[in-house]
């Protein structure tokens, strides 16, 4: 049983949350989930992660990887070789794209291809502008005290 999330009343009430409640929707429209080439996603730092991804059969010049703005698109495809008769095709080779999508600022840093497992480092580097920093307190004189005006009613006598 599959029940849709509203969550225009998030939309509503929120302020910059946009893009993560659009990945929410998203994620609850994914109708069929293709668990092929399995994968592990690592945290190996504090601003450090790392994709692993089962590629077996397919070489550096069949698979690409690119990085939109905050998506990276894993694919593999296959050239098409020589013409084989497999006994047994236990290795698949099918073509196949897989999507993540990454938060604000991580960078794919590097990849590789070693022995069917491929690679991907990415780096969270926030930008200094964007980093917390630390407001020095000056030792100047104190503000003047303001006066105090008072208003005196006149008072009428009828």
């Amino acid at each position: 049983m599959r029940t849709n999330l509203d969550f225009s009343p998030l939309i509503r009430s929120s302020v910059g949350f946009e893009r993560m409640l659009n990945a929410l929707e998203a994620a609850s429209r994914a109708e069929t989930i293709d668990n092929w080439p399995p994968y592990d996603i690592v945290k190996t730092g504090e601003d450090e992660y790392r994709i692993a991804m089962a590629v077996a059969g397919f070489s550096q010049d069949e698979l690409a990887i690119i990085q939109e703005q905050n998506m990276l698109v894993v694919s593999g495809q296959k050239a098409n070789g020589e013409d084989v008769q497999y006994l047994h095709r236990g290795i698949a080779g099918r073509s196949f794209q897989r999507r993540f999508e990454l938060a604000d600022h991580v960078k794919v840093v590097d990849a590789g291809l070693v022995n069917g497992l491929l690679t991907i480092d990415l780096k969270r580097e926030i930008p200094e502008e964007m980093k917390p920093r630390q407001i020095e307190i000056g030792t100047g004189n104190a503000m003047p005290k303001a006066e105090t005006k008072q208003i005196k009613a006149e008072t009428q006598a009828a």
